[in-house]
């Protein structure tokens, strides 16, 4: 059965695709036409943001005498050169955003821009294979070195101090109290269910009450891509769980959010920024030397899942990452850590 929020997410994904393609070159809709049975919605939304963006850029510094984004005519793919895409990426370090409610500052990274550089290359290996054109000007730009950062996770003994706080809310002001006792339960409830399943904040907030098995200690999920998975949990997160329900089962939802499991003061389903401002706002007063996030604590369960398991492949699967190359990426620095480990089994000589 299809989870209706991932359903109803679909469908408005479906409508902002729609509009975008209003602010882009219109040979882009066979594209994205193309594309649409191998990628997802969001990711074809992503894409459109990231191209929008490049054909603007292309728009003001390569054409200043066209009108609109929309008369390019899909030969201009040929006319840029690799150094006007590299100007592009230049560009993305830093540059000023122009919305129709607020202007802003805006800059890119190694990700940031490597992700954009792959929408590109996407697009033009879709015309390239059509042969609808000849020259591939984007496989001849580099994409930015990724220098590895420390993955930032909980310690054995600040999980701990980070569930006491969400369960105790101590060090919370005295307004922030007040909604604790209500709330108390939901954010329990969630904080364990993110340390204990390595979900994504996208995946918790699309749970619905039905999706939960408790004979199985399982719970239904929708995976980035749109595939559903069962993620298993154990007995401190059934206990949270089980609390969070039974005051749950008195709350009226809003209608058409009944079926949600984690609700919202207004009764409403719980978005992701809700989620995340609740891990920050206990994290910052459990563990305030480190910025925590939902993402972070996904990466708390990953690496305790790999010290425990030592194997990479169980880590990936749980995590729901489709390519174990990602997961490797990620958790590179355990493995050295453990490869550092055997060096000190190995004996060349023996000692007098």
């Amino acid at each position: 059965m299809t989870n209706e929020f991932n359903a109803r997410q679909n469908q408005k994904n479906i409508i902002q695709l729609r509009e975008l393609l209003k602010e882009l070159p219109t040979f882009l809709e066979t594209f994205f036409r193309g594309i649409s049975d191998i990628t997802s919605v969001r990711t074809r939304v992503a894409y459109a943001y990231d191209l929008k963006l490049f054909f603007n850029f292309i728009l003001e510094n390569k054409y200043p005498d066209a009108v609109d984004v929309r008369d390019l005519k899909l030969n201009v793919l040929e006319e840029i050169s690799p150094e006007d895409i590299e100007q592009y990426m230049e560009y993305l370090s830093y540059y000023i955003y122009i919305g129709a409610c607020r202007t802003e500052d805006r800059q890119n990274g190694e990700h940031g821009k490597s992700r954009k550089l792959a929408a590109l290359r996407t697009m033009y290996s879709y015309y390239h294979k059509k042969r609808k054109i000849e020259k591939n000007p984007s496989e001849l730009v580099n994409f930015p070195k990724i220098h590895q950062k420390n993955i930032i996770r909980l310690e054995v003994n600040e999980v701990a101090l980070l569930l006491d706080e969400v369960d105790g809310g101590e060090k919370l002001t005295v307004h922030q109290q007040k909604f604790h006792k209500i709330i108390r339960s939901r954010d329990l409830a969630i904080v364990t269910l993110l340390l204990g399943t390595g979900m994504r904040v996208s995946e918790c907030v699309g749970v619905n009450v039905t999706d939960l098995d408790f004979d199985i200690n399982g719970v239904r999920i929708t995976r980035k891509g749109g595939n559903e998975s069962i993620v298993y949990f154990g007995g401190e997160v059934e206990t949270a769980l089980r609390g969070y329900l039974c005051q749950r089962e008195k709350i009226t939802p809003t209608q058409g959010h009944d079926d949600a499991l984690f609700l919202s003061l207004q009764r409403k389903r719980i978005t992701t920024r809700a989620v995340q401002n609740l891990v920050k706002k206990y994290a910052r007063l459990a563990t305030p030397l480190k910025t925590i996030t939902p993402h972070k604590l996904r990466s708390t369960f990953g690496t305790n899942l790999y010290a425990e398991s030592k194997d990479i492949y169980l880590v990936a699967d749980a995590l729901g990452h489709s390519d174990v190359n990602t997961t490797k990426r990620h958790y590179a620095q355990i493995e050295d850590s453990h490869r550092r480990e055997v060096v000190k089994y190995i004996k060349l000589r023996e000692e007098d």
